[in-house]
């Protein structure tokens, strides 16, 4: 089996998805996690990124950056991006959508103005993310009655990308009152064993 390392700050964000990914199919990792202040980054490290930035995966000391890229390859090596073509392009669908969301949580994320940042949140959670999670609720309902995954009969990227939007999305069922197989498919996954057990284990960090 090749040696995996990923590089990231200590925190889930961009990274965590890899993680999940890599806990979900039982596969060892190196977990780096780099702290601000300390000198690690930039430091060193920055010179390491093929694009000046974290998370890198390293796979037998062969470098990989991007961390959509990084998803996309470990689910393509272990066997959860799909069994088809078109499961795999409806998996990566998915994971664009999700994308999309994490660009509208930025545009109040790091807004430095107060009001600005309340309207921009609330705007966010009253009509922006019900109408992705809408989206997301009806796709899961066309594969199966949505009772299953998000795409054919077994466990893909795109299902632990939503386990993973859960903790980015607060970490409660609020945000999902009016999505229920959506919030069963998350509670399915977070129950799965290994995931359930990293969940519980990994460092505590606010995003």
């Amino acid at each position: 089996m090749p040696s995996y390392k990923l590089v990231y700050f200590n925190a889930r964000a961009r990274a965590e998805l890899s993680r999940l990914i890599f806990k979900a199919t039982g596969t060892p990792f190196e977990d780096v996690r780099l702290e601000h202040g300390t000198g690690a980054w930039p430091g060193e490290w920055e010179a390491k990124c093929p694009f000046g930035q974290l998370p890198l995966l390293y796979v037998d000391g062969k470098v990989l950056a991007q961390s959509k890229a990084i998803a996309r390859y470990l689910a393509r090596e272990f066997n959860l991006a799909g069994k088809t073509n078109w499961d795999q392009a409806r998996a990566d669908m998915i994971l664009d959508q999700f994308e999309d969301i994490g660009t509208e949580i930025y545009k109040f994320m790091f807004e430095k103005d107060a009001a600005k940042k309340a309207e921009l949140s609330e705007k966010f959670n009253s009509e922006t993310l019900p109408r992705h999670l809408g989206y997301l609720e009806n796709l899961l309902k066309e594969n199966n009655g949505g009772t299953g995954f998000f795409v054919g009969d077994s466990l893909t990227w795109a299902d632990l990308a939503l386990a993973n939007a859960y903790d980015h999305l607060g970490g409660t069922d609020a945000p999902f009152a009016n999505s229920p197989l959506l919030a069963g498919l998350i509670k399915r996954i977070r129950a799965t064993p290994s995931v359930a057990e990293w969940i519980s284990t990994r460092p505590q960090t606010p995003f």
